[in-house]
């Protein structure tokens, strides 16, 4: 649904986490006992890793160099993590050490490749595909538990083009996920003991971009849904890819919050920090203008604000399943 009348747009102080742009940074999380912000860089195919706190960075950046784009990654219980690349779902045990594969992609490897992803609260890792020509909508949603790879839904009745947005509800018992193509985050009953999907509808729908819409003119144009994170109300945050904004929904999908973010291009945000009260969000500076770099150069930037509700600590994967 589309909320007509939603409050004013807050602009809050940010604090840039980073000051080396990504091109594309994606999939966020915080990881509790090393106080460390995890993300990736889809285009520069790489994983990073930083110290933080409060809102400061503690030392520099470190960059792991992959062979294939990563599209989201997740920590795995125990130690390492499980990562969703271009040709399948790998997991590594050490930072920067060997890749195993867990399960081969299902899908054209020219023509499609995995995007947003993460685990489920039961242990299992989640990971939609973005399809690439984005003139069809021949992306899903795959789920990887203890006997392997898993097609669960693609999308209310049909597939999407780009995968986004997945989430949960605190209890578990709502699966979100958005087609940032068609402008809509949908909703889906989840079971956790079998990780199914059903009764999927509209949880909220963006308006379109109008046709001669050009970058600037941030009035006339809200965005699309990126990546997302829930809070401990319940409540989801949507990144407003072009939009500037993030969205917080409540959980009927009405607006409650709308705050501006530092560039125009936010992509994904998660909580962090001792209280989950820290909100990061990463972002993009792939294909944008020269005008809009000169105007936003810290495009492509992590940054945190802190927030009044805490959000949702990351899950970590628990089955692992060799291909």
């Amino acid at each position: 649904m589309v909320f007509m009348n939603p409050p004013a747009l807050s602009t809050p102080d940010w604090t840039a986490i980073t000051n080396e742009p990504d091109g594309l940074s994606e999939s966020p999380f915080w990881d509790p006992q090393e106080q460390r912000l995890y993300w990736v860089d889809i285009p520069g195919r790489r994983m990073a890793r930083v110290a933080v706190q409060g809102l400061q960075a503690q030392g520099a950046v470190e960059y792991w160099l992959l062979t294939q784009e990563p599209g989201c990654i997740a920590p795995v219980q125990g130690g390492g993590w499980v990562m969703a690349l271009r040709d399948g779902i790998y997991q590594a045990r050490e930072w920067g050490g060997d890749l195993q594969l867990l399960a081969a992609a299902p899908y054209d490897t020219t023509q499609l490749r995995f995007n947003d992803g993460k685990c489920d609260a039961q242990g299992r890792f989640w990971a939609g595909s973005l399809y690439e020509p984005k003139d069809q909508a021949l992306g899903a949603l795959y789920m990887l538990d203890g006997q392997g790879l898993h097609t669960r839904v693609g999308g209310v009745t049909e597939g999407v083009v780009t995968a986004n947005g997945l989430a949960w509800s605190p209890d578990g018992l709502t699966a979100y996920w958005a087609d940032t193509a068609a402008h809509q985050v949908r909703a889906f009953d989840f079971d956790p003991d079998s990780g199914q999907l059903s009764s999927g509808r509209v949880f909220h729908q963006m308006a379109n971009k109008p046709a001669g819409w050009t970058w600037g003119d941030v009035a006339a144009y809200g965005g699309r849904p990126d990546g997302a994170a829930v809070d401990s109300e319940g409540c989801y945050w949507s990144a407003q890819y072009e939009g500037q904004r993030l969205l917080r929904l409540s959980p009927n999908g009405h607006v409650l919050a709308e705050v501006r973010t530092p560039v125009p291009c936010p992509t994904m945000p998660c909580f962090g920090g001792d209280d989950l009260k820290t909100l990061f969000i990463t972002t993009s500076r792939q294909g944008r203008s020269a005008q809009e770099l000169a105007q936003y150069p810290e495009a492509g930037c992590v940054f945190a604000m802190r927030v009044e509700v805490a959000g949702l600590s990351v899950k970590t994967l628990m089955v692992t399943q060799a291909s």
